[in-house]
């Protein structure tokens, strides 16, 4: 079932001003699963097309030219690394 009915069905008895993130959140085929913390995206490509939107809106993005098959430990170690030097800031600002 795509996730635009079950999100229709799931709200068809709330009130608009009942639905607040945890709502949406729960109604995701994420639920109960934490958000990601890091997107990896091969290919050099540097969309998301869409994928996971709502659960990445705070995740590192790491880019690499290497197709999925080639993608391996040692790439992923490199995004790793990549992703433990990166200041997070959940949206705010750097002070």
């Amino acid at each position: 079932m795509p996730c635009a009915v079950l999100l229709a069905s799931s709200f068809r008895a709330t009130e608009p001003r009942y639905i607040d993130e945890a709502t949406l959140s729960d109604a995701m085929y994420t639920a109960g699963m934490p958000d990601p913390d890091l997107l990896i995206r091969t290919a050099g490509e540097m969309r998301v097309s869409n994928f996971l939107l709502w659960q990445i809106s705070y995740a590192e993005l790491w880019v690499t030219e290497k197709c999925w098959p080639d993608f391996d430990r040692a790439e992923l170690h490199a995004a790793l690394r990549g992703y433990g030097d990166r200041e997070r800031r959940f949206g705010g600002l750097k002070d």
